[in-house]
């Protein structure tokens, strides 16, 4: 019975982490090209790619999301995305990472977006001004991202958030 004990367990742990590699393996051949089509739009000054995400799924309610201009915008070619003041999704040098947001900015105090996320490899600030506001509110800004060893990426953004 001990043994079988063993090597159950021992079967579980092999099947759960071979499913793993196997999803984050196939999302890794996606995001490569998608870095590639998106990196060209942006304006880089190091080698940071950055790349297009689909709407998160673990977004359930009130949210921010960003894409290059409104064209991109308009065709749901996000670069990043936020539940509001938890968590920011973001695909950075082929990699889609799910990043803590360190500060958001009250946007009814006024009309300007702040946001900061930071963790051991990047380093991200988003600013925006409201353009336009009703249920939803239209931001208009930068997204700028720096790695520690010094590299940085700034591109406009267009985007919304709202409930």
């Amino acid at each position: 019975m001990k043994y079988f004990i063993i090597l159950f367990s021992a079967f579980l742990l092999v099947a759960c982490k071979k499913e793993k590699e196997t999803v984050s393996g196939s999302a890794s051949a996606d995001s490569l090209h998608i870095a590639k089509d998106s990196a060209s739009t942006g304006q880089s000054s190091g080698n940071i790619l950055v790349g297009t995400i689909p709407f998160p799924k673990e977004i359930k309610e009130c949210s921010c999301y960003f894409a290059v201009n409104k064209a991109d915008f308009e065709n749901e070619k996000y670069i990043y995305a936020d539940d509001a003041g938890k968590t920011a999704y973001m695909m950075l040098d082929g990699k889609r990472l799910a990043l803590n947001l360190i500060s958001s900015s009250d946007m009814e105090v006024d009309e300007l977006l702040t946001k900061e996320i930071e963790n051991d490899n990047y380093k991200i600030s988003v600013k925006g001004k409201k353009i336009k506001g009703e249920e939803a509110l239209l931001f208009e800004g930068t997204l700028t991202i720096e790695k520690p060893d010094g590299t940085s990426f700034t591109t406009p953004i267009y985007g919304e958030c709202g409930c």
